[in-house]
C-alpha cells in the first residue's frame, strides 16, 4: 500500500505536474503550517529510486515556503543541467522529496559536521558547493566536503568556509 504523501510532497508534485503538462504555474492552495514560514528549498525527484532531478534554494528566495516549492520543483524537473527535462511519459513514476532547510551557520573544523546529520555548504569566494544530509553513500564529512568541493570548483587544497544545516525531508 502506498504512504501518504505529506503535503509538501503533494505540492511539489502538482507543481511539477501543471509545469510539465501545460506549462502552467500552480498557486498553492490551503496552506499548511509549514508552508508559511520562510526557508531555503530543496526538491528532489527520483525515478526508479535513481535520481531525476535535485534544485534548491539554501537561503529563503520567495515570500513563504509554498512558493519555494513551486518554483523549486519546476526547476528541478525541467532545468537541472544534469538530467534531461522530465517528460509528461514520466510523471507516474517519480517520487517526490521536499527538504526544508535552517540557516547555515559557519563551522570552523569538520569535526563539527556529520553527514547523517547536517548537510554541508562549501564555499570559496562566490564559488559554492552544496550537499543535503543523509544521502546513501556519504558516510563521512570529509567525502561530504569532496563532493562540495566537486560541485563548486573548488580544488582539493583551497582554503574554503563550511557551513552546516539541519533538513526536515518530506515525502
Amino acid at each position: 500500500m502506498k504512504q501518504q504523501m505529506h503535503p509538501l510532497a503533494q505540492l511539489a508534485r502538482k507543481a511539477v505536474e501543471g509545469y510539465v503538462n501545460g506549462r502552467r504555474v500552480v498557486e498553492p492552495a490551503e496552506l499548511v503550517p509549514e508552508m508559511k514560514e520562510r526557508a531555503g528549498v530543496f526538491v528532489s525527484l527520483k525515478k526508479h529510486g535513481q535520481l531525476r532531478g535535485c534544485i534548491g534554494t539554501f537561503e529563503p528566495t520567495q515570500p513563504n515556503v509554498a512558493e519555494e516549492i513551486i518554483q523549486n520543483a519546476i526547476s528541478s524537473a525541467t532545468g537541472d543541467p544534469r538530467f534531461s527535462p522530465v517528460k509528461p511519459g514520466e510523471l507516474n513514476e517519480l517520487e517526490y522529496s521536499v527538504d526544508v532547510l535552517t540557516l547555515p551557520e559557519p563551522v570552523d573544523d569538520k569535526s563539527r559536521l556529520d553527514p547523517k546529520k547536517y548537510g554541508v555548504i562549501v564555499e570559496a569566494g562566490w564559488r559554492r558547493g552544496l550537499l543535503l544530509p543523509d544521502l546513501e553513500g556519504v558516510d563521512t564529512a570529509v567525502y561530504q566536503i569532496d563532493i562540495c568541493r566537486q560541485k563548486g570548483g573548488i580544488s582539493p587544497d583551497e582554503p574554503v568556509q563550511l557551513y552546516r544545516f539541519e533538513v526536515k525531508r518530506y515525502k
